[in-house]
C-alpha cells in the first residue's frame, strides 16, 4: 500500500504543473447544510478536472525507454485529458481508448492536447483489452485510469491539500465526500487525509446505479453494477471498483454514498447559480449527496469535491434551463 509520503513526493512533481485549487464557501450552501462545507473546485484544474494530477505523476516517472514508446489509456474523458496534455508536456506520445459517447468536449479535448483517440463502443467493447493490444503491438506503456499506485498517488494529492487547506481556514474536515468511479481519487485522497486528519471521515458519492464500491464496502467484496445500468453521469461508469483502490478504501472508508441523475441536475443549477462554477454531472455527486442530506452535515464541517467540469455546452443549458430536471 502507498503511503502519505508517496502523495507528497507526487505534490513536489506536480508543483508548478496542477493547480492548488482552494477551498470555497458559500453562505447558501453552510445554510442548506446546517454546518460549514468546504467546496474544493477540481473543475478549475489544469484540464478541467483532478485528472492531470495522476496522470503526471506517472508519466514523469517513466524511464527514457518507456517514454520513447508512448502510452497508451482508456477513459471517458477525464483521464484522456489528463494524460493528453501530461503527455505534451513531457513529450511522450500518448493514445487513448475513448467511447464513441464520450461528451464531445472531451474528444475534441483530448486531440487538442495531442492525443491520439481510439473510439470503441462503451456497452460492447472492452476499452481495456483493446488499449492492451495496442500497447503490445507498440510496446508502449499501460497508463490505468486509477489501478495504478502511482495514479492513486498523483490524485491524492486533491485529499493532501484539503487536509492542509481546511487545516489553514481553522476549520479542520469533519468528513470529505468525494466522487468515485473506480476509487483511485477517493483511495489516494483517503491515505493523505486519514495522515493529516486522523479523525476525518472519509465517503464515496456515486450514481445510483453505479453504486459498486458503496456495495462493495459494505459486502467487503468487490462487486459489479448491472450491465444495463446508466447515468449522465458519464465519469463515473466503473462497473466494478479496482482491486488496489477497494483494498485500500475498504481499510479507509465510511459508508459510501449514492445520488440520483435528478439530483445530481440540481447539484450542476446550485453550482451554476450560487457558486458560480460549471461542474459536469459526475463531478457534481459530492455536492449533490449535500443539498439531498444523504449525510449529516449538521454542526459539522464538510468538505467536497467538485471534481471536474467537462461537460457539453448543449447538456449543460438543457440542464440548467429546465427546473424540473
Amino acid at each position: 500500500m502507498i503511503d502519505v509520503s508517496d502523495i507528497e513526493a507526487a505534490a513536489a512533481r506536480l508543483s508548478g504543473i496542477s493547480v492548488r485549487t482552494p477551498l470555497l464557501r458559500n453562505f447558501e450552501l453552510d445554510e442548506v447544510a446546517g454546518g460549514t462545507v468546504l467546496v474544493k473546485p477540481e473543475c478549475l484544474q489544469v484540464t478541467g478536472s483532478f485528472k492531470i494530477r495522476g496522470a503526471y505523476n506517472l508519466l514523469s516517472q517513466l524511464t527514457q525507454e518507456q517514454a520513447r514508446h508512448g502510452v497508451v489509456a482508456w477513459s471517458s474523458g477525464n483521464h484522456a485529458q489528463g494524460v493528453a496534455a501530461a503527455g505534451a508536456m513531457l513529450g511522450i506520445g500518448t493514445a487513448i481508448v475513448m467511447p464513441e459517447d464520450a461528451p464531445q468536449a472531451k474528444l475534441s479535448n483530448t486531440r487538442k492536447l495531442g492525443g491520439e483517440v481510439i473510439i470503441y463502443d462503451r456497452y460492447t467493447g472492452d476499452r481495456e483489452a483493446i488499449a492492451r493490444g495496442i500497447a503490445s503491438e507498440r510496446g508502449a506503456e499501460l497508463v490505468p485510469s486509477y489501478d495504478h499506485e502511482h495514479i492513486i498517488a498523483g490524485q491524492g494529492t486533491v485529499g493532501l491539500e484539503i487536509a492542509d487547506q481546511s487545516i489553514e481556514m481553522g476549520l479542520p474536515a469533519d468528513q470529505v465526500l468525494i466522487c468515485c468511479g473506480g476509487g483511485g481519487l477517493t483511495a489516494g485522497s483517503a491515505i493523505a487525509l486519514k495522515a493529516r486528519l486522523p479523525r476525518v471521515s472519509v465517503h464515496t458519492v456515486e450514481p445510483e446505479d453505479f453504486d459498486d464500491t458503496a456495495r462493495s464496502l459494505e459486502l467487503g467484496e468487490r462487486v459489479c453494477v448491472d450491465a444495463a445500468a446508466r447515468s449522465i453521469c458519464d465519469a463515473l461508469q466503473a462497473h466494478a471498483p479496482g482491486k488496489l483502490t477497494f483494498d485500500i478504501n475498504r481499510r479507509l472508508l465510511g459508508k459510501g454514498l449514492s445520488v440520483s441523475d435528478d439530483q445530481v441536475r440540481e447539484a450542476m443549477r446550485f453550482a451554476f447559480r450560487n457558486l458560480k462554477l460549471v461542474v459536469e454531472p459526475g463531478g457534481a455527486v459530492a455536492l449533490a449527496a449535500v443539498l439531498s442530506g444523504k449525510i449529516d452535515t449538521k454542526g459539522k464541517t464538510t468538505a467536497i469535491v467538485l471534481s471536474g467540469g467537462n461537460v457539453d455546452s448543449d447538456l449543460f443549458a438543457a440542464i440548467q434551463s429546465s427546473a424540473s430536471g
